[in-house]
């Protein structure tokens, strides 16, 4: 899918997500970013092939495997988006409050592969074909888990899934609620600082009240 329809959803003097980045290391990473948009949900981010394959969680990714959670595939995004934590602009596609909920390493589970090059081949052809299976080493997320394409809600639906292994728990892992980065909540990172084109307007507003006084 490459960047061209990120990209093209973008205002990037308005908004402080990233344009590009070009993957590093040995092993591929993942990114879970709590979202809280006009509709609050979990972004599931996969870096392969130098580019971040994203999927929107409307429930959150969950360990138990009884539970399938249905994942909505969106444009790619950025490698470098992988770090990105912050406020997206009113006015801006996605407006809303990104916090990093997990990240770590992640490989395809019918490893291992003599390169990584080898390895994104693998997964690219899973990709394709539907079914991708991996095992993920995060703060929050560990152990094998299963992303399957499914017609019930258009094509671009799939369904996430815990696999049974000795990480498979029917605890709620959505209770930890802190970045995995920065150690805040979605409040707290709200908090943390206004966005430009408000707080340009305030600041206008409070140099026309003091023309006014005088």
């Amino acid at each position: 899918m490459g960047l061209a329809t990120y990209k093209k959803k973008r205002v990037f003097n308005e908004t402080p997500e990233p344009t590009g980045g070009k993957s590093a290391g040995a092993a591929h990473t993942f990114v879970v970013q709590k979202h809280a948009a006009s509709h609050l949900h979990y972004d599931f981010r996969l870096e392969m092939d130098g580019v971040l394959k994203s999927w929107a969680v409307p429930k959150g990714p969950s360990m138990d495997p009884s539970v399938k959670r249905l994942a909505m595939m969106v444009e790619d995004h950025p490698y470098d988006y992988r770090t990105f934590e912050g406020i997206i602009p009113e006015g801006n596609y996605g407006a809303g409050t990104v916090m990093v909920w997990d990240e770590g390493k992640y490989a395809a589970a019918d490893g291992p592969f003599a390169s990584k090059k080898d390895e994104d081949k693998a997964l690219l052809h899973q990709l394709h074909a539907g079914k991708l299976k991996f095992v993920m080493l995060g703060e929050k997320l560990k152990g094998a888990f299963a992303l399957v394409k499914t017609s019930a809600r258009g094509e671009n639906a799939w369904l996430l899934m815990k696999t049974q292994d000795e990480y498979a728990t029917s605890h709620d892992i959505l209770v930890k609620d802190r970045s995995a980065k920065s150690g805040k909540t979605l409040a707290q990172i709200q908090k943390k600082r206004t966005p430009k084109k408000t707080a340009a307007k305030k600041s206008t507003a409070r140099k026309t009240t003091a023309r006014k006084k005088s």
